[in-house]
């Protein structure tokens, strides 16, 4: 067989390829993993062999896989197991909140926690009081993560275990909220203090437990189409569980490492030992490092320049504008280290406020080394004003969109900050009439992975219930479908440096690709939440099919 023989041709598919020519053809060749070539079938059987398979693709529409330029497998991998799902889905009311707890720690093992996971006040009804968590949890301690990761409620066994009561000192970055009229403690905790019982819970854990986890979190993640997932905040522990899982064959997506910078020393060990954004091969690559000094618009502590509106959760700061989790200072003197030492730079910014301090410790890593193609980004970057839209492109930051919680986490954002704040909110049409690259992300599991959710927000700027995402009176800011499918596959790849070999479908790249039961760009914008994937495509090889879909 001839050496430039393709091992593989797909035939009668629509390929939408997102080329410079946004041409959509309907063959394609594969080879070593990488895409031979692409086009018409007589262009296809040109590179064929007497050893190619083929498959009838039966005119499915193929895309590039999907690129989740931030999100948070490794976390998801740690809990899959023990902690419960707490999604809307599971617990549609208060009452079923505190039956499931009931209910679980009554067959709990003494010396056993109850840990939750993905719980949305605003769609199960509301935060229970501490008085309600520590009647359902009979005295056993019990810890619930908010679906932001960024608040948790305990009860009173797990403040007792962690040594903490009402006089104790709230850690740097971080609040136990307290009634403001008895001081007693509510059992909602903020930021640093929710990490304090996170960390407890999984101090245990082990890397062979990770690994068995990603297996199941990385299942679900190609059964939306996602190849290639950039792990944001990657602890240790996962970096281990990657490297092994590669080692054993058992990862089946491509892995981008984001080094933690909440991780205390890991990013400083990666500048020591000289490691530098691109290290590793086409499964496990290091893109960047990451801080996390913003927090969260839906449970009102992300940091905004004006108050919050709405109704205040008890204990609630008055005129809360938010905080921030780190000195800028402190960030600045990291943020440059980690630039200078050849490691791209991501820094967490939410409301106004925090995306000018992400701002600000970009800057300072830029004026120590000026770098021409630096690609640092602002991750989540939610509320974008026309100035600081002026500034990201003046200093061609990338705007790393948390598009992912416009479905699920609009109408939160809509009731804290207000209809006329919607207008500039996550900014698609002001961002790409500028310029500026905005990937989008689904920063899972705070949201569904799923990024067709997220397209249908950016497209018709719906939440998921339909409330408007637009401010009145303001310009839409809705994209076109195929300017919602580039900000999940090209502009993800290029946020981590990869676009050259992966994002498109063209000769050279990898062939990476998701089978679509309908043709995106040509369905009607409602049905967009509505896409399934048939199957996923790794270098060629087929690493998911739904079940009941036929097989080429």
């Amino acid at each position: 067989m001839p050496h430039t023989a393709a091992d593989l041709i797909l035939l009668n598919g629509r390929f939408v390829t997102l080329d410079p020519q946004s041409r959509i053809v309907e063959a394609l060749a594969v080879k070593d993993g990488r895409i031979l070539a692409l086009g018409s079938r007589d262009d296809v059987e040109n590179v064929s062999g007497p050893e190619t398979q083929r498959q009838d693709m039966a005119g499915r529409t193929v895309i590039p896989g999907i690129v989740d330029s931030h999100c948070h497998p490794d976390s998801a991998a740690a809990r899959v197991a023990g902690w419960h799902n707490l999604e809307p889905a599971a617990i549609a009311s208060r009452e079923a909140l505190l039956r499931r707890i009931a209910e679980a720690t009554d067959v709990m093992p003494a010396g056993g926690w109850f840990a939750g996971y993905r719980f949305n006040e605003r769609k199960s009804g509301g935060y229970p009081s501490l008085a309600e968590l520590d009647r359902a949890s009979g005295g056993k301690p019990l810890f619930i993560l908010r679906t932001d990761g960024h608040l948790g409620l305990a009860n009173s066994a797990a403040f007792q275990a962690l040594g903490i009561d009402r006089d104790s000192q709230d850690p740097p970055f971080g609040a136990f909220d307290h009634d403001p009229e008895t001081g007693a403690l509510t059992g909602l905790v903020r930021e640093t203090a929710a990490h304090l019982f996170i960390d407890h819970i999984q101090a245990q854990d082990r890397v062979e437990g990770m690994m068995d986890g990603l297996e199941t979190v990385f299942g679900e993640f190609l059964s939306y189409g996602i190849t290639s997932a950039y792990n944001s905040l990657t602890s240790s522990k996962a970096i281990q569980a990657y490297q092994r899982m590669k080692e054993a064959q058992r990862l089946k997506l491509r892995v981008g490492i984001i080094v933690s910078g909440r991780e205390e020393g890991l990013v400083e060990a990666f500048v020591r030992a000289g490691i530098r954004s691109g290290f590793g091969d086409d499964l496990v690559r290091v893109i960047a490092v990451e801080w996390c000094p913003d927090c969260s618009t839906s449970g009102r502590t992300a940091a905004y320049y004006e108050p919050y509106v709405g109704e205040k959760v008890l204990g609630e700061p008055e005129d809360n504008t938010g905080m921030l989790l780190y000195e800028l200072g402190d960030l600045r003197e990291r943020a440059t280290a980690a630039h200078t030492a050849g490691l791209q730079v991501c820094v967490e910014g939410v409301g106004d406020r925090g995306i000018d301090f992400a701002l600000d410790v970009i800057e300072s890593a830029l004026e120590a080394q000026p770098t021409a193609d630096h690609r640092m980004r602002v991750e989540h970057c939610c509320y974008v004003t026309p100035e600081l839209l002026e500034r990201i492109k003046r200093m061609q930051v990338i705007d790393s969109s948390a598009t992912g919680f416009m479905y699920e986490l609009g109408d939160a954002y809509r009731a804290n900050r207000g209809a006329e704040a919607m207008g500039r909110m996550w900014p698609h049409r002001s961002l790409i009439d500028a310029g500026v690259p905005a990937p989008g992300h689904s920063d899972a599991y705070v949201c569904t992975p799923n990024p067709f959710t997220a397209m249908w927000s950016m497209v018709n700027r719906l939440s998921d219930s339909g409330g408007p995402l637009d401010g009145p009176g303001a310009p839409s800011q809705a994209v076109t479908i195929e300017e919602a499918l580039r900000a999940y596959t090209l502009l993800g790849a290029y946020s981590g440096r990869e676009e050259a070999i992966k994002g498109s479908l063209e000769p050279g790249k990898l062939a990476d690709l998701a089978v679509l039961d309908r043709d995106i760009l040509a369905i009607p914008s409602q049905e967009i939440r509505e896409v399934q994937v048939l199957a996923s495509y790794l270098g060629g090889d087929e690493v998911y099919r739904r079940n009941g879909a036929a097989s080429g």
